[in-house]
């Protein structure tokens, strides 16, 4: 059984029972000019198969298994659905994407809670190929996240849980010429766009809320996540969260100083509806921490880096490490983990924000926003501004 029917079986317990929904890192000691290799990259880069076999992961992998799998998605749907998930790969709506709550006729594609069980089971099937495993994890964690807080009445549940994700491809799926598929919904936003071996994400928003929970607090849902999720307390974002902290207390005073604004900032700046925009950089250079503290930074970067398929991440994270004396980290906030902060890494062909969107009185951390861009290649196929 190749690896990519393998993947779409393990699913198949995952996704099949959506439609109730709707009621080690490998360190390398290398070191050029005060940079030091992607840590989280290591020479060669395996995908586990559902059966326990390892097959090495390749971007025409990735590739050809997600053309397989968006065709697949676009052949389960009617006359009606195909239209409506079907865009021009260089159309205007590419860039109407939001995280907020919104009507599902607000987004670009169908809405899963329009589809049948076969529907949205090709639907997840694309993210399964082109991502890598723990990217694909993260995407799961986050709309289960967004069906507790649908069960928590957040916003009265009218607008939050899996149902008003939609799936939308912009183009033809093609192994060669580029398409986009576009993953929207609730705090999460994951532009993949596909030209031929180059799969990227940029620009995407990942986020979540609730920031952490358990699979006790979806209740009775119709969802079943044990496949993919970890038991006990869930949290999607953690490591984006723990190992900023671990690098902002890494730091020595005057280089704390250098990283931490002179100002606050409570939310991402480059955001949805920011296409094109680009910000100074500010905090302090790469070239100024020492090796360990690069490393951290790297291991920082890698895990938006990492959401792609393991060979367009470690490419990409090579590119990160031969850029980094260009690469600045800023911070906002305290230096406790727990605080609610604000981070931004800005690099050559790097744009990364983190913010805590913080609880009303007495205070505490609600959930969390992030952006993930690169300024010379938004959607895959154009420069920033």
């Amino acid at each position: 059984m190749n690896n990519f029917v393998s993947r779409v079986l393990a699913i198949s317990l995952l996704v099949m029972l959506l439609v109730g929904c709707t009621g080690s890192q490998e360190e390398q000691g290398s070191q050029e000019e005060s940079t030091v290799a992607p840590a989280t990259v290591g020479e060669s880069t395996t995908t586990p198969t559902t059966t326990g076999e390892s097959t090495t992961a390749s971007a025409d992998d990735a590739t050809s298994q997600a053309v397989a799998a968006a065709e697949g998605f676009l052949a389960t749907l009617d006359d009606a659905q195909r239209e409506q998930a079907s865009f021009e790969f260089d159309s205007d709506q590419k860039s109407n994407w939001t995280n907020v709550p919104a009507a599902d006729e607000e987004r670009n594609g169908v809405p899963f809670g329009g589809m049948t069980e076969e529907q949205q089971q090709a639907a997840m099937a694309i993210l399964e190929a082109a991502m890598s495993e723990e990217g694909y994890e993260q995407t799961v964690g986050i709309m289960v996240a967004d069906e507790v807080l649908a069960n928590e009445g957040g916003g009265g549940g009218s607008q939050f849980g899996i149902e008003h994700f939609v799936a939308g491809i912009f183009g033809t799926p093609s192994e060669t010429d580029p398409w986009m598929l576009q993953f929207a919904g609730h705090h999460l936003v994951l532009n993949l766009t596909v030209a031929g071996e180059d799969n990227t994400l940029t620009p995407s928003f990942v986020g979540v809320q609730p920031s952490e929970y358990t699979l006790d607090d979806l209740n009775d849902l119709a969802f079943e996540p044990a496949s993919v999720l970890d038991g006990g307390t869930v949290r999607p974002m953690g490591d984006e969260n723990d190992l900023a902290f671990e690098l902002i207390n890494a730091l020595d005073p005057e280089q704390q100083e250098e990283a931490i604004l002179d100002y606050e900032l409570s939310d991402v700046v480059l955001g949805p509806g920011e296409d094109g925009r680009t910000l100074e950089p500010e905090g302090i250079p790469a070239s100024e921490l020492a090796a360990d503290q690069q490393a951290l930074l790297l291991d920082l970067v890698s895990e938006w880096v990492n959401i792609i398929n393991d060979e367009d991440a470690a490419a990409k994270m090579t590119e990160v490490g031969d850029n980094l004396p260009e690469t600045y980290f800023a911070w906002s906030g305290p230096t406790t983990n727990g605080e609610p902060i604000y981070y931004r890494i800005t690099g050559p062909t790097l744009h990364i924000e983190f913010s805590h969107q913080t609880q009303p009185p007495p205070g505490g951390i609600l959930h969390v926003h992030s952006i993930y861009r690169d300024p010379t290649n938004e959607y895959g196929e154009q420069p920033a501004g």
